[in-house]
């Protein structure tokens, strides 16, 4: 099944080589260019430094600190996207009051975009988009996720008709910790194989939290947190929350199945519940020159492809061949991927479906360690990206994620 869908999807989405004006080594005035990527840390949901903080807080302190670093004149930014999947509204006021209170003027637009798990990169690509289009000259994509606000409190309903005449419409309303189930059992992903996946990903966060790797990326945010005593403190946060000392295979056996009682399954080989945001910065190469702002690097293409959504995690197994053909590359051509931990079924399944060595995935751990907020995690990864590439003096990064109700999407890009 997995190499007659990706032959669909391969010759449905096939590149067309004269759109594609954005090329792997050669810098144009017209690249799209990335000059600021930031985050906040990540910090653990409903117990974490982020705990009492609304999604518009988290999301202004990000902005804000994008325009302090750059030292850009606010009123040069045409319009902000924001990636969000819980909120209610989609955060869409709550998001440009955050924009306000950040310092960007009101001629200064903003919406929100919700494509699931990956909204962050989607808003990143928005703005791209609109950029390489000539409709907008700078633009921030970013993405915030409050998962202890909004998660936990959702109550959805959904059309009886829809999924009682289609079972595929039906198969999107499957939990995605059982999609995850399916996807170990179909392509038998071991529990050992789940869990020794997931112990590397602890095991490298933790690493590069020591190392000090995280700090080019993290904004450091003031934030009030209230104990059970209704007792307000002020701290910092800036570092994230999620790694855990002492993960082995061993120790995450011992956890119990979370979504089916002979499952594979658990909270120790999944992402975390968590609470984050992140922007990034976007222009045309000739702006940034005009403007004197430093070139991190540049976005070269994307591709979102539909997949059953049964097995919704294999998305980016499918996104990832796409994305690098339309960037006319190779697979193994890509130095480093962001590769978002959702399960660690599924991110073992991508891994092996494209033959990516495990030295290039995550090299300093995913969502498994460091938490997947939901809206934020796209934006997230190309803050993560770019000073990874540079350590390690590479060019190509790929950002890619599984998303909700089946579907994966994966972006090229290229440091200076």
């Amino acid at each position: 099944m997995a190499s007659s869908r990706l032959q669909q999807i391969q010759t449905h989405l096939a590149p067309n080589p004269s759109a594609q004006k954005t090329k792997v080594g050669v810098q144009s005035p017209e690249d799209v260019v990335v000059v600021s990527a930031l985050r906040t840390a990540i910090t653990k949901g409903r117990k974490g430094g982020f705990k009492d903080m609304l999604p518009e807080d988290i999301l202004s302190a990000v902005l804000k600190a994008t325009l302090e670093k750059t030292k850009l004149d606010p009123k040069l930014v045409d319009d902000i996207c924001v990636g969000n999947v819980a909120a209610p509204g989609g955060l869409a006021t709550a998001s440009r009051m955050a924009a306000l209170h950040a310092g960007f003027p009101d001629t200064t637009s903003l919406n929100t975009t919700n494509r699931q798990c990956s909204s962050g990169l989607q808003a990143c690509v928005q703005i791209a988009t609109a950029i390489q289009s000539g409709l907008i000259e700078i633009g921030i994509g970013a993405g915030v996720e409050s998962m202890t606000q909004n998660y936990f409190s959702r109550n959805i309903t959904t059309s009886k008709k829809l999924t009682a005449e289609s079972q595929a419409a039906a198969d999107c309303l499957i939990p995605m910790g059982i999609t995850s189930e399916n996807v170990a059992a179909e392509w038998n992903i071991s529990r050992l194989t789940q869990d020794e996946f997931s112990t590397l990903s602890h095991t490298k966060a933790i690493a590069a939290q020591k190392a000090g790797l995280f700090k080019d990326e993290i904004v450091p945010v003031t934030a009030t947190i209230v104990d059970k005593d209704g007792n307000e403190k002020t701290i910092v946060v800036d570092q994230d929350e999620g790694m855990r000392e002492g993960t082995s295979p061993q120790t995450l056996a011992k956890l119990k199945p979370a979504f089916k009682a002979d499952g594979s399954t658990t909270a120790g080989n999944a992402s975390q519940v968590s609470d984050g945001a992140a922007a990034v910065l976007l222009m045309k190469r000739k702006t940034a020159h005009k403007l004197g702002l430093p070139i991190l690097g540049k976005y070269v293409t994307s591709a979102v492809v539909g997949v059953p959504p049964k097995v919704m995690g294999i998305g980016p197994a499918f996104a990832i061949p796409v994305a690098v053909e339309r960037a006319g590359l190779k697979i193994d051509d890509v130095d480093i991927f962001e590769l978002n931990e959702a399960f660690a079924s599924q991110a073992v399944y991508t891994v092996q479906k494209c033959n990516i060595p495990i030295e290039k995935v995550n090299p300093k751990g995913g969502a498994i360690a460091l938490g997947h907020p939901l809206g934020c995690t796209g934006a997230r990864q190309v803050a993560t990206l770019f000073p990874e590439l540079k350590r390690q003096n590479k060019k190509i990064g790929c950002t890619t994620m599984c998303i909700g109700s089946g579907m994966g999407m994966a972006a090229i890009w290229e440091r200076e």
